[in-house]
């Protein structure tokens, strides 16, 4: 089977980027979610060199200034719109980036999850000791969110895991009505930010 070759001109040059781009959403959610959220040194180098492959993929030998604004606008493009999209679509949310993953409850390891995740126990220890803890049974529950990245939770007074719904972590009489979201904010756009591997949000 050949693969046809596509030009260099500016329309190809967006074709181009979009395959590229969608090509690798579809690629990052099957290899998992270490690249997006924790990235150790091997990690870092197949990043930089998945980059710099696809380079060439998306402007062929097309190196004008016009051909690289147009491909970082077509990237842009794409990226608003497919959060715009799942932002509207738990399915389709789900099917892109996946659900937090519940790898410490109580205090307990679940070996499953921990191994569903590819987790290493070291990891698992740095997550604690960033959380100011230092063994799981002093962890209410740490979970391995959709970007990435590891969420701990302290046990504390009062606080318990029964009935939360990570996608719903308002309290009852909160939701607003007429939206379905906390303060109307369910439909907006949620910025990004660079992973980190505990879930402080300093």
């Amino acid at each position: 089977m050949t693969i046809p070759d596509l030009g260099s001109d500016l329309a190809s040059v967006a074709l181009r980027t979009a395959i590229v781009y969608i090509v690798l959403v579809v690629f990052f959610r099957f290899a998992g979610k270490r690249e997006a959220g924790q990235l150790s040194t091997l990690d870092l180098v197949v990043l930089l060199v998945i980059s710099n492959a696809v380079q060439n993929a998306m402007v062929g030998e097309n190196t004008s200034l016009a051909a690289g604004l147009l491909a970082a606008a077509i990237i842009l493009a794409l990226d608003y719109g497919l959060h715009w999209l799942t932002d509207r679509s738990r399915g389709l949310r789900d099917a892109l980036e996946g659900e937090p993953l519940l790898l410490v409850k109580d205090g307990h390891v679940d070996p499953a999850a921990v191994d569903q995740a590819g987790i290493s126990e070291p990891e698992l220890g740095i997550a604690l000791r960033q959380s100011g803890l230092l063994r799981t049974n002093e962890a209410l529950a740490v979970y391995w969110e959709s970007n990435g990245q590891i969420s701990v939770i302290p046990r504390a007074e009062g606080r318990s895991l029964e009935d939360y719904d990570p996608d719903h972590p308002s309290a009852p009489g909160e939701m607003d009505g007429s939206t379905g979201s906390v303060g109307g904010l369910g439909h907006r756009r949620r910025r990004r930010r660079p992973g980190k591997l505990s879930g402080t949000s300093s």
